[in-house]
């Protein structure tokens, strides 16, 4: 596959991921209050319901990953964003609790189906691109919090079967992406078996459902202690959740840069301690705008550490790259479901909160130093190895005149500083949203004009529903203005880093 055609392939697999990742963090953020609200499911009926999705993943992961060993991964993958999709409209047009469970098998399954797929389908480019879970992963956090700032903004005039729908149309187009994409053939001969792949990458399955469980437990903590313990509305969870999405987004390519630099272990053992830090001052319950800071650094310290994880697996998997994704997501899954279990249940004993704070933290702190014989263990190098170019990168004289070679690379390296300029596109963003709010301002719409200029207004106002469906689309503008703006400084900012 040739250069173009390859990264042709990882910007499809990112769009995929983001669509596809950010409604179903949504849908995992506002089920268990739809259901309990508007269904009138009681706390047993949500933990069935939540469990039911959990128990279907974890027994199609496997399966999911032997597919992927067989056919064409973007079409498994595709097969799998569909059942999202459908699970999305069933939750959608359910009248009761009993058929939100066919939705909770449909997503379970379809779930598995794709992102096992999808993490291998990025594996087969880990040869020539060692950044390429790093930024499956930044893609994976942009479509979330794009998806939550859409979702909670839109919430309050399309209700929660609306945000549903949107999921639904999301997982489609993540279908075609993947399915309009180039088949590529499977290499399955002398390929290691599921059995073989558990044995040999143990220790590290035991790190990535360390690392879930610590992480899992924690976002749940901090989710609990923002609704129980400071008692926040739905717009005002999200404000403390959302900056550590976005850090999902920016970071991880630029941290792979210092995976390069100082090498695996050590960026893992580092980002393992920083979460013990943050897991164990949150058991001092600081207030939200706090809490905000502290999960904007755990989240910066997961972006370095998860991307690494996969990468790890993905090399050690030879030829499996499947059936090594399905154990990977089946570890994770394992992880992330005991962290939630066992934060909920200390969470509501006495003293409890401290427990499940420093538990986590205690986790981490172990998990930091045992990483490096982990990943010993499992034979892959410390350092990544960054690709070598092949013959047709490296420089070699042209076929054509002199002259037309000059202008060709003057051409090339013009299109490629328009591209690589932040700047250029950021500006273009800021003279349409300017024109557009000062045409909104003469008819008495324009959501900042208002929110600067008019009158007092409630909480409700400027996180919910901001009355006519003008200013409600300018709130979300506004929103999704502002974190463009903070992602194009910071980009410019981390550019000039040495790594």
């Amino acid at each position: 596959m040739d250069e173009v055609a390859q990264k042709r392939r990882a910007e499809e697999n990112q769009l995929a991921a983001a669509l596809t990742k950010g409604p179903a963090e949504v849908l995992d953020f506002l089920l268990p209050l739809w259901v309990g609200s508007q269904l009138g499911a009681s706390a047993a009926e949500v933990g069935a319901l939540t469990a039911l999705e959990t128990l279907v993943s974890f027994v199609v992961r496997p399966i999911a990953g032997s597919l992927a060993d067989r056919f064409d991964r973007g079409r498994v993958a595709a097969v799998g964003a569909v059942l999202y999709g459908l699970s999305f409209v069933v939750y959608a047009v359910t009248p009761g609790i009993g058929v939100a469970y066919l939705a909770a098998v449909l997503g379970g399954a379809g779930g598995a189906l794709f992102w096992v797929a999808l993490r291998a389908r990025v594996g087969e480019g880990l040869a020539k691109d060692d950044g390429a879970f790093s930024k499956l992963f930044a893609a994976e956090g942009g479509g979330t919090w794009i998806a939550f700032v859409v979702a909670l903004t839109a919430i309050a005039w399309i209700d929660y079967r609306g945000v549903f729908w949107l999921g639904a149309a999301a997982c489609v187009v993540a279908a075609v992406v993947l399915l309009n994409a180039k088949s590529a053939p499977v290499r399955a001969e002398d390929a290691p078996r599921l059995l073989q792949l558990g044995k040999r990458m143990r220790p590290m399955l035991a790190l990535v459902a360390l690392t879930a469980m610590a992480e899992a437990g924690v976002a749940l903590l901090l989710l609990m202690h923002l609704q129980r313990g400071h008692q926040l509305q739905l717009g005002e969870i999200a404000a403390v959740f959302i900056p550590g999405f976005i850090v999902y987004s920016l970071l991880p390519d630029y941290l792979h840069g210092f995976v390069r630099k100082v090498g695996r272990t050590r960026v893992l053992a580092l980002a393992m301690t920083a979460s013990a830090l943050f897991a164990a001052g949150l058991s001092f319950a600081p207030g939200p705008a706090v809490l905000a800071v502290m999960w904007v650094l755990s989240a910066a310290a997961f972006a370095a550490a998860i991307p690494v994880e996969q990468a790890v697996v993905a090399e050690a998997a030879g030829l499996s790259l499947g059936r090594a994704m399905g154990i990977y997501e089946s570890a994770t899954l394992l992880g992330a479901t005991i962290g939630t279990f066992l934060a909920g249940q200390l969470y509501g004993s006495d003293g409890g909160w401290r427990i499940a704070c420093f538990g986590a933290a205690a986790l981490l702190l172990f998990g930091s130093f045992v990483v490096r014989g982990a990943v010993r263990r499992v034979g892959v190098a410390e350092f990544p190895v960054e690709p070598r170019k092949t013959v047709s990168q490296k420089e070699k004289p042209a076929s054509g005149t002199v002259g037309e070679s000059l202008q060709a690379a003057e051409s090339v390296t013009k299109e490629t500083n328009k591209r690589a300029n932040p700047f250029r596109n950021w500006a273009i963003h800021v003279a349409v949203y300017v024109l557009a709010q000062a045409a909104l301002a003469m008819v008495g719409y324009s959501w900042p004009v208002e929110a600067l200029f008019g009158e007092a207004h409630e909480a409700g106002w400027y996180w919910n529903s901001s009355g006519h469906w003008l200013l409600n689309l300018g709130r979300i503008w506004t929103f999704v203005f502002v974190i463009d703006t903070a992602w194009t400084v910071g980009r410019v900012l981390l550019k000039k880093r040495p790594y």
